[in-house]
């Protein structure tokens, strides 16, 4: 059963920063793209950045020039750098992969950014 394992989130001051990963256990195929999303209270989940096999990535407007996705040497990984975080980004974040017929999400990791 393929599972995605998130770590790396905390409590930060607004500013500083934190790095997230994602480790797909269980699977025995590459998934071509996977990516960040995030679910705040009381909002729905959005998407902070998607990164493909080929490194092709995507980034939600309000993270643009502070995340960076990238994919790790290990096979189904991935990683977001979040840099000059800002209480705004207070939120779960959850490591999302899509595969044929199904997608999988992670359990979610608690970022809170302090004021």
């Amino acid at each position: 059963q393929v599972q995605l394992v998130e770590s790396g989130g905390g409590l930060v001051q607004a500013g500083g920063s934190l790095r997230l990963s994602c480790a797909a256990s269980g699977s025995i195929v590459s998934f071509t793209t996977m990516g960040w999303y995030r679910q705040a209270p009381g909002r729905q989940r959005e998407l902070v950045a998607t990164i493909t096999s080929g490194g092709s990535t995507n980034y939600a407007d309000s993270v643009k020039g502070r995340f960076t996705i990238s994919r790790g040497n290990a096979k189904n990984t991935v990683y977001l750098q979040m840099n000059s975080l800002k209480p705004e980004d207070t939120a779960n974040y959850y490591c999302h992969a899509p595969s044929t017929g199904y997608v999988y999400w992670g359990q979610g990791t608690r970022v809170t950014v302090s004021s």
